[in-house]
């Protein structure tokens, strides 16, 4: 088999996270069968960030949700090759999966990286960063839960830092910084070797969700 060839539907089914209609929180241990804390990338794009983690964490499950079908079974055939049973991947829109699917503390972190910054004004109602968007992040991490955010867009970083700075719950923390990558595979995403490659400056930011609110 061809790298990068999808495998067959039955194949993948099992990696592929069915959303009930009407939309409901799921019951992650239902999911996946176990009680291990859940971890959500919104926009996974081709799943490297999914597979990595999932392969290198397997006391942790990991969930994707991203709104273009291909990379959804581009994922999943990624995630079946290593049969890495600790991840679902669902295709949709991120806000409202995080809305209407995702119950108040279920998320042990979030994960965004590189979303789209939809320049065009017409167009920046598809951006995931909103007031809207950003006031779920709160409710959907537990105490303790964290919030992990990379963009090479500076004015887009800065939108980011004006809304979460306005959520009482979520506390800036000094984000890591990754070291040199030994090999391909040692980066967050696809975007994220592109842009290291051409020495793009990474906005990365790191949020906690706490007890109380802070301030």
């Amino acid at each position: 088999m061809r790298r990068g060839t999808r495998l067959p539907l039955e194949r993948l089914a099992p990696y592929l996270l069915d959303l009930p209609d009407p939309p409901a929180p799921l019951d992650w241990p239902t999911v996946f069968g176990n009680a291990h804390p859940v971890e959500l990338e919104v926009g996974f794009g081709k799943g490297l960030f999914l597979t990595t983690s999932a392969a290198a964490r397997p006391e942790v499950n990991f969930v994707g949700v991203e709104i273009v079908r291909k990379y959804q079974l581009l994922a999943a055939t990624r995630l079946a090759k290593r049969s890495l049973g600790n991840v679902r991947v669902a295709c949709g829109d991120g806000r409202l999966f995080l809305r209407d699917r995702v119950a108040p503390g279920g998320l042990q972190a979030l994960h965004v990286y590189f979303p789209d910054p939809w320049w065009k004004k017409r167009h920046r109602k598809r951006r995931l960063f909103t007031e809207a968007f950003v006031a779920e992040c709160p409710r959907v991490l537990r105490a303790g839960g964290q919030f992990h955010i990379a963009t090479d867009v500076a004015d887009y970083a800065a939108v980011m830092r004006e809304l979460l700075a306005a959520q009482p719950l979520l506390r800036s923390l000094p984000p890591p910084e990754p070291g040199a990558p030994n090999h391909d595979l040692d980066y967050l995403t696809h975007f994220e070797r592109k842009f290291r490659i051409e020495g793009r400056p990474i906005h990365r930011m790191l949020y906690e969700r706490t007890a109380v609110p802070s301030g």
